[in-house]
């Protein structure tokens, strides 16, 4: 019988506001997060999610914690890491805000304008694993150079395990049931999925989960 875990996953886009009406987002719809949320409770599992702006209905069974910005989620994420067996970063992060945010909504004036941008927290980058045998598992959409970019990132952050998923194709991608996907593991391993149901890549997470954890 395989034991449960606790599973913190992070969903969505984040929301970088410039005024109180207009934002900095990504396509990113929170699909990801949902189905791996549901595919590790029903394989018995615990699951806390910490999710951005989202228009879904996440299962009753799991704990959610909203959030808006990047800032939000880091905070989040760094206040529920210490608790979790293991961690599934499918949350599609700003990696910029505005160094200012105005109060008041910004008008039309010059023919340009100029945003200045700073740069967020890696989520990733910050998390330190308390136990040896907590899993980290992460996600790289790209458009080019896939494996290279999701592997130098899978390097850099220490996961387990990263998900390389192509954006911008037609049929997959974000805010699609499709994904197109290659697993790379930390030992070198890399797995190609092809096009797939995000529900089907879901269950595969969650069982390379359970046996990468031991």
């Amino acid at each position: 019988m395989i034991k449960p875990l606790k599973f913190l996953v992070s969903a969505g886009p984040t929301r970088e506001h410039i005024d109180p009406v207009r934002f900095i987002t990504n396509a990113s719809s929170g699909k990801m997060g949902l189905m791996v949320a549901e595919s590790a409770l029903a394989a018995g599992h615990q699951v806390r999610i910490v999710t951005g702006p989202v228009n879904l209905d996440y299962p009753e069974e799991a704990e959610v914690i909203e959030t808006t910005t990047a800032m939000e989620m880091h905070t989040e994420i760094m206040k529920n890491f210490h608790d979790c067996d293991v961690l599934v970063m499918t949350a599609a992060v700003c990696d910029y805000r505005p160094i200012k945010t105005s109060l008041n909504k910004i008008h039309k004036s010059d023919e340009t304008f100029i945003l200045r941008l700073e740069r967020n927290p890696d989520i990733l980058l910050s998390v330190k694993r308390l136990d040896k045998n907590q899993t980290i598992i992460g996600f790289a959409a790209e458009t080019n150079d896939v494996i290279v970019s999701a592997r130098r990132k899978l390097e850099k952050k220490k996961m387990d395990m990263i998900i390389a998923n192509e954006v911008g194709g037609k049929n997959y991608g974000f805010a699609v049931e499709h994904i197109k996907a290659v697993l790379l593991f930390r030992d070198g391993e890399n797995r190609e999925l092809g096009c797939c149901r995000k529900k089907d890549l879901a269950e595969i997470i969650i069982n390379e989960a359970v046996r990468i954890h031991g």
